[in-house]
């Protein structure tokens, strides 16, 4: 009977249980968040050789004209070392763990979750998987202000593949902003990049001036109707407050249109 449940768990059937609760789901960069992990024993004894998270998410690839859906590895993390988990055992471990500075926002159809791991040996490892909802911090928080004051909409935000801007991660959060005042008659869009450093935050622009006469027709036919344009905002500047970063944003990008 033994061996038979030995191969049974082997395959998952009678094996370990793990079942995450979070204390609280919503955390922004740079930020940590805290829970119990649930274990429960199978219907023998099982090594447990390490439990193990994992915080990822998805982004896109566009590969021979097609987008495919990829998951990415944000961050791992150790919880701990091995031990026994005796037939019907129930133990509680409490976690704490750092959410990267650089790790993508919950915003529209991106998901971002927590996969929880039971390492066991010669065996299919027991798996949780729990979502979380990571919001802008203060410093991106007061850009996303500025640009609502400028009459910037958010349109659309996406996990696009970029292994050579996202640095660690294989892709960057792109966010899509549309004009409905006051540059509206001047740009068809605005696309930002976030990346935090610390106290201060760097931003990434694509200004996408709309096509205006002759010029500006031939402009777009030949890809030149978009500048590129890197920013780093202070944190001092951050702290004053989302109407001086909105004046800031307003003559920079007046300056390319």
């Amino acid at each position: 009977m033994s061996m038979f449940k030995k191969v049974l768990a082997s395959v998952g059937i009678g094996s370990a249980k793990v079942d995450t609760r979070l204390d609280h789901p919503r955390v922004s960069p740079g930020e940590s968040i805290s829970g119990v992990i649930h274990i429960h024993g199978g219907q023998l004894d099982q090594q447990i050789e390490s439990i193990y998270m994992y915080l990822k998410t998805e982004y896109l690839k566009e590969e021979n004209d097609k987008k495919t859906t990829h998951t990415a590895e944000i961050a791992k993390y150790h919880i701990t070392d091995g031990f026994l988990l005796r037939q019907g055992e129930g133990r509680e471990v409490a976690f704490t763990l750092a959410i990267p500075e650089n790790a993508p926002l919950s915003l529209q159809s991106t998901p971002v979750w927590l996969e929880t791991g039971l390492d066991i040996d010669m065996a299919i490892d027991p798996r949780d998987r729990d979502q979380i909802d990571i919001i802008a911090g203060p410093n991106v928080a007061t850009v996303m202000e500025a640009l609502s004051e400028l009459g910037f909409r958010l349109r659309e935000v996406s996990n696009d593949y970029s292994p050579n801007l996202g640095g660690d991660l294989p892709f960057v959060q792109e966010f899509e902003y549309v004009p409905t005042t006051n540059f509206h008659g001047a740009l068809e869009e605005l696309e930002v990049l976030y990346f935090p450093r610390g106290d201060d935050l760097e931003l990434f622009l694509q200004i996408d001036r709309r096509a205006r006469g002759f010029k500006g027709k031939l402009e777009e036919q030949l890809g030149l109707d978009e500048s590129l344009v890197r920013l780093t905002i202070p944190g001092s500047e951050l702290r004053r407050g989302s109407t001086i970063v909105a004046g800031q944003l307003h003559d920079l990008i007046s300056r390319y249109i």
